[in-house]
């Protein structure tokens, strides 16, 4: 059984257990969130295909860790001009663990 469900501008395919990223969302570590922007649901039978999502239909989860992923460095150079410019990045995320996924 799985689902696919849509937070922070993305979709990530999701089944009962498993541990994701995905762009940091507000709360405590421990504390339960819900995606109700559920997508897409298999039961390993019948596949729900939403119209843009499905009604009643929750994936509940709850918060591992929030955190900052590796730096990334965007440098910017124009020859010649004596122009450099380096800037570093952090994005933030979230890790959640997914208990279950309800119809």
């Amino acid at each position: 059984m799985y689902a696919v469900v849509a937070t922070g501008g993305k979709q990530y395919k999701v089944q009962e257990g498993e541990t994701l990223s995905v762009e940091k969302l507000p709360g405590e570590v421990g504390s339960q969130v819900a995606f109700d922007r559920v997508l897409m649901f298999s039961d390993d039978e019948n596949i729900s295909v939403g119209k843009p999502v499905i009604e009643n239909a929750v994936v509940s989860a709850h918060i591992i860790e929030q955190g900052k992923a590796r730096k990334i460095l965007v440098f910017k150079y124009k020859r010649r001009k004596r122009y450099r410019r380096t800037q570093g990045h952090r994005q933030t995320f979230t890790k959640v663990k997914i208990d279950s996924i309800e119809v």
